[in-house]
């Protein structure tokens, strides 16, 4: 019996190889020795609390592996989404480097949480271009600290995740065009306005601030080093989008385990797969159109810079997924019936969890992925409903 329905394609990356050291050029990105005292501030913030990696038995009795974890990011700082730890500390080390460059004055991220730097700090506006999640967390981020926000978002933003930026005091303002002519746009206007630009994708002229978003990131990693208790997972699957996550994770890991690493995998939407493209091109590569896609949070069509520099021989496999398999994945985490514990997977959590298991259960691309009895696999659930009423029916079967 399949558990789940989709289409898969598959590229081998030519250019990963086992055997590959982790660059100098990629440690300057992010590295394990970076993170560190990120994780120490980040785990001092309100409302901090570890995740849940859930190991899921009966899934992987069903497919036929030997582990399969599922790290839950759908309660983050009640945010639902693991990029409430990205946007919001690259909002409090912009912060520091603002009232550096401004008032010569060097205040820790901890003196910026007490308030003790106010009213300097209500004199900085930061913004973001945003699918949703980012654009949340760097409200929360100017909300907590006590700075201005100006959030960008595009057509197929839903009004639900527009509303959830506002909730934080944010003013946000919706654009005729696509994802990446908003990020266009916030650059444009903040280079007008005097305002910083948060984002989490780099492009010329614009590689610093993307780092500490992607740093942010590590907190999750190393919680799922401590939850896994000393194993290491064979295989990796994570979402795409302009490759942020994707190259944190790559990078860590690989920075962590060296030759031990699992195989990693990315999936993108059918008609937003910048990344699979590129890796077929050898270089980055722009996808045009309207980028159509029910997972929101990955209907990019440009690879960040940075990204690209971890993952252009970090990746084993590019793959994307066809639309169907979301709905279905999403109700079966839900429903608890095969994963022993409901969970709350958004349309953009769930492409990773789902590739692995269609991937399994088709001979082919099991093959292809060297997915066997004794894989042990980690997917990264990356939010839960950050709009609650797409979600609500998605899960009643209305969509």
């Amino acid at each position: 019996m399949q558990l789940l329905a989709g289409t898969l394609t598959h590229y081998a990356n030519p250019q990963a190889r086992p055997e590959l050291e982790y660059s100098s050029e990629q440690l300057s990105i992010l590295s394990v020795a970076s993170s560190e005292q990120v994780i120490k501030d980040i785990s001092q913030w309100p409302g901090y609390a570890v995740t849940p990696l859930n190991e899921l038995n009966m899934i992987a009795a069903e497919i036929g592996v030997n582990k399969f974890w599922y790290k839950d990011e759908s309660q983050r700082f009640g945010l639902k989404s693991f990029k409430a730890l990205g946007g919001a500390y690259a909002v409090a080390r912009q912060l520091q480097v603002e009232i550096a460059n401004r008032f010569g004055k060097n205040p820790t991220i901890s003196e910026l949480l007490n308030g003790e730097w106010k009213s300097e700090v209500a004199e900085i506006v930061v913004s973001c271009a945003t699918d949703g999640n980012h654009g949340r967390s760097v409200a929360w981020g100017a909300q907590m600290f006590g700075c201005g926000c100006v959030i960008y978002i595009h057509r197929d933003v839903s009004e639900g995740r527009k509303q959830a930026i506002e909730s934080f005091g944010a003013e946000v303002v919706r654009i005729a065009g696509n994802y990446d002519e908003s990020v266009r746009l916030a650059d444009c206007e903040a280079r007008a306005k005097n305002r910083v630009i948060v984002s989490d994708t780099s492009y010329e002229g614009y590689m610093e601030i993307p780092k500490d978003v992607a740093l942010g990131y590590t907190v999750m990693l190393a919680e799922i080093v401590e939850q896994l208790d000393g194993e290491i997972p064979t295989h990796v699957f994570v979402q795409g989008g302009v490759g942020g996550l994707a190259s944190a994770v790559c990078g860590y890991f690989w920075d962590l385990w060296g030759i031990e690493r699992p195989r990693f995998v990315i999936v993108e939407p059918e008609q937003a797969n910048c990344l699979q493209k590129s890796a077929k091109a050898g270089k980055p590569i722009v996808v045009t159109g309207d980028l159509e896609t029910l997972m929101a949070g990955l209907a990019c069509g440009e690879v960040s810079s940075l990204a690209w520099t971890i993952l252009q021989n970090g990746v084993d496999d590019f793959m994307t997924l066809s639309e169907e398999a979301i709905p279905q994945a999403m109700r079966m985490l839900a429903s608890g019936e095969q994963t022993e514990v409901a969970i709350e997977g958004g349309e953009s959590a769930v492409p990773g969890f789902a590739a692995a298991i269609i991937a399994k259960q088709d001979c082919e691309f099991a093959d292809k992925l060297n997915l066997t009895q004794d894989s042990r696999v980690l997917v990264i659930g990356t939010e839960g409903a950050t709009d609650p009423e797409l979600y609500q029916q998605i899960i009643d079967n209305k969509i």
